[in-house]
């Protein structure tokens, strides 16, 4: 070719990708101290040791392909009704659409996937009321990796939950309503909430008690 013979006689490297990856949250402020707040008292809920690393798991970097190019799909849009159960009925659907969403919505499926849909929405509504506060990490994933907070995170890690569960589809589809603000919860403005089986004793105001749990602002 043309071109091919006016280069020099040098061989010239190809380019490489850049290896790196980007954390699952910048490190920053993210995990701001909560010594002086009260922490979610529900035993499988806490654990006090862990350390975070926050990093993405490794079960989510294994990740099907086609569960990666979903990731994109954006929510249909939806007209509130004032039926939640009508909403999730046609939101529920494998993928949350972005990485603060999947985090949004492990948090409801692993602290509430077996409450009703208006416990699951109280607790959605909590990480989000977090993550707004000030008082806490500013993104949904920030909230749950903070330290002591979710037992289920484990070293920073946000665990991989499979995506043909059907309790993960109503999980994803409580998280697009939280985060679009189509339906308010019966626990306004709850930062805190623990199971009706334990008494923490917290020196805050009870807003409401959905299913297994108490919350608190």
């Amino acid at each position: 070719m043309l071109f091919s013979a006016a280069l020099t006689a040098s061989t010239i490297a190809p380019a490489k990708a850049d290896p790196s990856a980007e954390p699952l949250i910048s490190i920053g402020n993210t995990e701001m101290a909560s010594a002086k707040l009260p922490k979610i008292a529900v035993p499988i809920l806490l654990d006090p040791q862990a350390e975070p690393i926050l990093t993405i798991s490794e079960s989510d970097e294994a990740a099907p392909a086609e569960v990666a190019a979903s990731a994109v799909e954006t929510a249909p849009a939806v007209k509130p009704t004032g039926d939640l159960t009508a909403m999730v009925a046609q939101l529920r659907g494998s993928a949350a659409g972005s990485r603060e969403l999947e985090c949004l919505a492990t948090g409801i499926y692993f602290e509430s996937k077996s409450e009703p849909l208006a416990g699951q929405l109280a607790v959605g509504e909590v990480i989000v009321n977090r993550a707004k506060s000030g008082r806490f990490p500013t993104t949904y994933c920030g909230v749950l990796t903070q330290r002591g907070q979710f037992s289920f995170v484990r070293r920073g890690s946000i665990p991989f939950v499979p995506r043909t569960n059907r309790q993960w589809l109503t999980a994803v589809a409580v998280a697009k309503i939280v985060a679009q603000k189509l339906k308010t919860s019966a626990a306004p403005n709850a930062l805190f909430f623990h199971a009706r089986y334990v008494s923490p004793k917290w020196r805050l105001k009870r807003v409401a008690s959905i299913g297994n749990h108490i919350f608190y602002r």
